[in-house]
């Protein structure tokens, strides 16, 4: 048996991994080999039960049967073939279904959330270049955002951690004003024991700015991007209730579109299947991916209206200029329907509901520690705030790496999760029985008592 970490550490780059720290002498990754059901195990054997989903993915659990049935089955047939110029048995049901369940009229498939981003922008503009709205060339989204790491999808996020570095080579769009309820600087309420989104106490400024925002490009406005409820790798930032239809309200008032990245949230992530339908909005585009195969195959969908299709049609010149080498692949969308019938199971909805209950039930109990200044749930993601003063809401010295250290101590508890900064996370898969729930709940609060009495 080769060693891994040694081979890893000497031709593997990891993403979004600082390089010395992993180079470090001592250091030993864990590294994966099995998994099933909630719980990943490594090369030595020790189980962990996975806190995030995989890095959100993982909807049903690992080695589902009925999505490796799926899987196997398509291979047998066939794994792949091109979608430019011919079309599949697979694709077209997958995109039938989801433009169904979302009530839009058009699907285009592609990748991953990035490329499902990049696909919508570069729809829209070419949308506006040849149906006689060249103007609109605006793009406004949140502060902090997230929406990939293509050119396009960075252009259109704004967070200094992952963007900046990037920043010449971006377009210029509009930013404003995230609703982040905890660190608002409109919220006169004090700390309480609860999600700050409760306790608030402002006049909607947060609308306000997205209000003057489109009120100052009325005219240039192309779109509204945003991440329903949940916007993730800002720091799990959860919005209030309304904020999402309020605001596509005004953009859509404003002639502008809506764009909404339901990589992370959808799926039932935040309760109902696609997180805008917590709400009364109506989207123009709406880019899929991670829980669309439940973390089996890469496969990401970007939806959108005929309105927008309709603007492609007539001479060759109109056609959209754009795609990837395994669009529509088989594998994937065969993956993607087992996986969206298991959602909609008749015991499904149910059992969801009583997931989220029972993840809502045991988060109450960071709580005790001083140090957790926010507890945040939508559906079924819940966050953890950590702060070095409860009553001013001050973080810590972001240098001491806090939410890492952590998360790295909760392996020690068979747990895997990871920070968004000192937002700690949990996402589980919705296989989660409530035992393995009050593990990992025990496994993160053990953790952050150690490494707050350490420092």
């Amino acid at each position: 048996m080769p060693n891994i970490t040694q081979l890893d550490q000497e031709f593997v780059w990891h993403p979004f991994t600082p390089t010395d720290s992993w180079l470090a002498a001592g250091f030993k990754p864990i590294v994966i080999t099995e998994a099933e059901g909630s719980w990943l195990q490594d090369e030595s054997g020790k189980r962990y039960l996975d806190g995030n989903s995989s890095i959100w993915t993982n909807l049903h659990g690992h080695r589902h049967p009925q999505l490796a049935h799926a899987l196997h089955d398509q291979i047998d047939r066939i794994s792949h073939s091109s979608f430019l110029g011919l079309t599949n048995d697979v694709a077209p049901q997958l995109a039938e279904k989801l433009c169904r369940l979302a009530n839009l009229d058009r699907c285009f498939f592609s990748d991953d959330g990035s490329t499902a981003m990049e696909a919508s922008l570069k729809m829209l503009w070419q949308f506006y270049q040849q149906n006689g709205q060249p103007q609109r060339q605006r793009f406004i989204s949140l502060s902090s955002g997230y929406h990939g790491d293509t050119i396009g999808a960075m252009s259109l996020s704004h967070s200094p951690t992952f963007h900046q570095t990037y920043k010449p080579l971006l377009f210029a769009t509009e930013e404003v004003m995230t609703p982040y309820c905890y660190r608002c600087p409109y919220n006169q309420a004090r700390p309480e024991k609860t999600d700050a989104r409760k306790t608030r106490r402002c006049h909607w400024e947060c609308l306000d700015h997205v209000e003057k925002c489109f009120a100052k490009n009325s005219e240039t406005a192309a779109a509204w991007v945003i991440e329903p409820r949940v916007q993730g790798a800002a720091g799990f930032i959860m919005q209030p209730e309304t904020y999402l239809e309020k605001t596509c309200n005004v953009a859509q008032g404003h002639g502008a579109k809506v764009i909404l990245d339901e990589v992370m949230t959808g799926f039932h992530r935040t309760g109902p299947l696609f997180s805008f339908q917590n709400e009364d909005v109506k989207p123009d585009f709406i880019a899929l991916a991670k829980g669309l195969t439940s973390g089996t195959m890469p496969l990401a969908a970007t939806l959108t209206t005929k309105e927008i299709f309709d603007g492609f049609r007539g001479d060759r010149s109109r056609t959209f200029f754009h795609g990837h080498s395994y669009t529509g692949n088989q594998l994937g969308c065969s993956v993607s329907l087992a996986s969206l019938a298991l959602l909609q199971e008749d015991n499904f909805a149910p059992e969801h509901e009583q997931r989220i209950q029972n993840l809502r039930h045991l988060s109450q109990r960071f709580w005790q520690l001083d140090c957790v200044g926010d507890v945040r749930q939508e559906g079924f993601i819940c966050a953890i705030e950590l702060v070095k003063d409860f009553s001013t809401r001050q973080p810590y010295d972001p240098a001491l790496r806090l939410g890492a250290l952590v998360c790295q101590q909760a392996t020690l508890y068979g747990l895997i999760t990871r920070p968004v900064g000192d937002v700690l996370v949990l996402m589980p898969p919705y296989s989660t029985s409530l035992s393995e729930l009050e593990k990992m709940v025990d496994a993160l609060y053990k953790a952050i008592e150690e490494v707050i009495l350490s420092l």
